[in-house]
């Protein structure tokens, strides 16, 4: 059975994709509340300048560079963790991206690529971070989303990945939660659409700006189901009222959820043509915001 969880101030915890967004919001939010971390992401700059500003406010934090789609470099995380506070009490898997685009137009190394990064970058993680978790305890909180129950057109890839890190994170609690009787407590996030740069770092096929359909929830609110998961043992957590609707009415109305998903494609467009069609897939975009850049 899974131990109780310490108190946020007397816990190290590593969280990927540090340097923007969710993963940023949690970060300052850990930090406030007295937790020791552990930053992890690709651009070396940007997440310097983060860990400086919290140090600067008093909280112990160190930066580590690295792709969590090289299990090496997950590792290594793990290790320079370790190195400097000799434990991890919660590992947090929030790096994630994702291709704005029709499943027969994304390209197959693209398509891969988003699952080495939102699948198997969560595998990684999880899985070096476990035996970590099971010495005195812990907690693992893998990133997912809305999309890991429901499908999203012109996301289709995204939604795939974020249905993987939900069956991966299910089956992973049943053997370390039930089978194993471990004191690491498992836990899935799932929330709804979120105010953050994530369709400005994503992979865009369509021929205008990506956006994110409103209502958005502040990702300062993801990261409070984040840390609360952090002490208290939670299964599944979502996040946005509208993550509790669409995901209700995917399991009573299928038809109905299909027909209406139809709606959500004009309002992942912006009225303008693509800025940076590349995104973060393959190089860091991050730029240190934790919010998207406002409706329109």
């Amino acid at each position: 059975m899974t131990s109780p969880l310490k108190p946020l101030n007397r816990q190290v915890v590593v969280i990927t994709g540090a340097t923007s967004g969710i993963g940023l919001a949690t970060a300052q939010e850990a930090g406030k509340q007295g937790a020791k971390l552990v930053l992890a992401a690709r651009g070396a700059d940007v997440l310097d300048a983060v860990v400086q500003g919290l140090v600067d406010n008093g909280v112990e934090a160190i930066a580590v560079v690295a792709d969590v789609a090289e299990r090496s470099q997950v590792e290594r995380i793990a290790q320079t963790a370790l190195e400097r506070f000799g434990r991890i009490d919660t590992w947090v898997n929030n790096a994630g991206g994702t291709i704005y685009g029709r499943l027969d137009q994304v390209s197959e190394d693209d398509s891969r690529r988003l699952f080495d990064i939102n699948f198997w970058g969560m595998v990684h993680g999880s899985l070096v971070a476990l035996p970590i978790l099971k010495r005195q305890g812990g907690a693992l909180v893998n990133l997912g989303s809305e999309a890991s129950e429901v499908a999203i057109p012109m996301q289709g890839m995204y939604s795939a990945s974020k249905h993987a890190v939900k069956g991966f994170t299910d089956a992973l609690r049943i053997e370390v939660e039930q089978l194993d009787q471990a004191p690491v407590s498992v836990t899935l996030i799932e929330p709804t659409a979120v105010d953050t740069p994530l369709p400005q770092h994503a992979r865009n096929y369509m021929e205008r700006e990506p956006k994110l359909p409103s209502p958005q929830v502040d990702p300062h609110q993801v990261a409070a189901a984040i840390l609360h998961a952090a002490v208290v043992p939670m299964r599944t957590v979502r996040v946005g009222m509208m993550a509790e609707l669409d995901v209700l009415m995917e399991k009573v109305a299928p038809d109905l959820a299909d027909r209406v998903a139809v709606l959500q494609v004009p309002r992942q467009q912006r009225d303008c043509p693509p800025r940076e069609p590349g995104g973060s897939l393959y190089a860091s975009r991050a730029s240190g915001r934790i919010y998207g850049p406002g409706a329109g």
